[in-house]
């Protein structure tokens, strides 16, 4: 690990891509009086040119009103600064895989309905889910539950229908594997398509960090990576990408997110990543941890504006 942490003086020099068809932000927030206008003003201060936000705190039920998140004017301040999309993270209390406990089901199905149905409002495409957990009641139970789960809550399209006539997607987030966490491998979310009746608004959102953790060679041969996922569920399923390091080895299953070039991951496969020309239109998203404020250590700050810009080089 004594050279984990890499030169953010020598980037690679060699991506021809066109730096400003990427689509590179981060997660920030949405509270106070200016609300969603507040989270497109944030992701400004930072360089980015997309963002993700949660509509509401992800560890509890409680919601505003659409009406109280100041969307029409978040929506502007996008339009003024030329950024086309966000991309939404539905609440972490939402496990679809439950296959032990109804109430916890219930509650997914009810929550997951809607959060599809305020991202669809706020006029965004993509909602990332997380596919949740079994439990200890296998594999198999589990993702049957997440079927009928999603296919409960598609019955109705007009939960996912945008004010534009579009849809929003549920993106599948690819999970790390620790407990029994369903989504580590690949194969969980193809057999998770084959069980959605209405599967063409599925998509999959792309986790670095968790993907490392799982096992998947996202630090040393990226390209196999791309490979499996085009033969096992094809590119254009890919609704985005959180960019993150790891604090792990390949295949540690944990889930520890470092900041960029100081996990083992590193600087110069997030980057390709980032610049991949398959991957240009792809929203990514940066999750990697606040640091602390060297003058006051008990306070911290967010990293994104040093990272967007050192990973656009």
């Amino acid at each position: 690990m004594d050279n984990m942490i890499q030169n953010p003086e020598n980037p690679p020099i060699n991506c021809e891509v066109q730096k400003s068809k990427i689509k590179l932000g981060s997660h920030v927030g949405m509270s106070g009086k200016e609300m969603f206008a507040g989270s497109v003003k944030e992701a400004l201060s930072y360089g980015a040119n997309t963002f993700m936000i949660y509509t509401g705190a992800p560890q509890n039920t409680r919601r505003k009103e659409l009406e109280e998140l100041n969307i029409e004017a978040g929506w502007k301040l996008m339009k003024e600064n030329m950024i086309e999309e966000f991309i939404v993270h539905a609440p972490y209390i939402i496990n679809p895989a439950n296959a032990a406990n109804p109430d916890i089901f219930e509650l997914a199905v009810n929550f997951l309905r809607l959060e599809l149905t305020r991202t669809a409002a706020m006029g965004s495409h993509t909602l990332v889910l997380h596919p949740g957990s079994h439990v200890g009641e296998g594999r198999e139970k589990g993702i049957e539950k997440i079927a009928q789960c999603i296919n409960t809550v598609l019955e109705d399209e007009s939960v996912c229908r945008l004010p534009d006539g579009t849809f929003c997607n549920i993106a599948l987030e690819t999970m790390a594997g620790k407990g029994s966490e369903i989504g580590f491998t690949l194969e969980d979310l193809t057999d998770i398509y084959g069980k959605v009746i209405k599967s063409q608004f599925l998509r999959v959102c792309m986790d670095t960090c968790h993907m490392h953790d799982a096992g998947y060679s996202i630090a040393t041969d990226f390209e196999s990576v791309l490979l499996k996922f085009d033969k096992l569920l094809g590119l254009s399923q890919i609704a985005a990408i959180h960019i993150n390091d790891s604090k792990n080895p390949c295949g540690a299953r944990k889930d520890r997110h470092a900041n960029i070039g100081e996990g083992y991951i590193g600087y110069d496969a997030l980057h390709q990543i980032v610049h991949h020309p398959a991957l240009l239109s792809v929203p990514k998203i940066l999750e990697t941890p606040y640091r602390p404020l060297p003058q006051n250590p008990k306070k911290s700050t967010a990293p994104y504006k040093e990272e967007i810009a050192w990973l656009l080089k």
